[in-house]
């Protein structure tokens, strides 16, 4: 079957499930999983439709799963058909990540929900120039400096590794290309 973009008010839901799924097979003694996931450092990343999803996993009242300790949204958009407000319970610190040129998630979406998360541990990624995809796939300078500012994103909230919001800052904000910014402070 095709992707069903009305499904999509459903797909929190089922990482709810898989998550629930994957621990459980992790907390057992023996099989592929056992002892592979921590249930404490639980981060989730989605790009365009996955964006929406993950958003909603973290943010949405009708759909967070309080067990996902930091998110990455990618071009991604509140999703206008889910049933509930965004950030009425809070979130978990949040790194949006978005190309300025973007025509199929606007980089309006991205900063509504960016604008909208009260919490200081936010993140917004403007990527200068860039579209939907490019920034996300294949091997590229920008492809690679956007898995280098999420990875250290990670790193810093799942982790707690010292260096890592540092190395954010280095690595996303680069002259002529991206602009690291956080709590609630606009990019350029």
């Amino acid at each position: 079957d095709a992707a069903n973009e009305a499904d999509l008010v459903n797909q929190p839901g089922d990482m709810s499930y898989v998550l629930s799924r994957v621990l459980a097979l992790s907390a057992q003694t023996r099989g592929l999983l056992a002892g592979l996931v921590n249930p404490g450092k639980i981060g989730a990343a989605g790009q365009s439709d996955g964006g929406d999803t993950v958003a909603a996993l973290a943010a949405n009242k009708c759909c967070m799963d309080r067990r996902v300790e930091a998110v990455a949204v990618l071009s991604g958009a509140e999703w206008p058909p889910m049933p509930g407000p965004y950030f009425a319970h809070g979130a978990p610190p949040m790194l949006y990540v978005q190309g300025s040129a973007d025509t199929t998630n606007w980089p309006e979406a991205s900063l509504q929900l960016y604008r909208a998360d009260l919490l200081q541990a936010r993140y917004y990624l403007d990527l200068f120039g860039e579209g939907h995809l490019g920034p996300y796939e294949g091997d590229n300078s920008v492809e690679r400096l956007v898995g280098r500012v999420t990875l250290a994103f990670f790193d810093w909230y799942l982790l707690g590794q010292g260096g890592a919001e540092a190395t954010m800052k280095r690595d996303g904000n680069v002259d002529g290309a991206a602009a690291l910014v956080s709590g609630g402070t606009l990019p350029p």
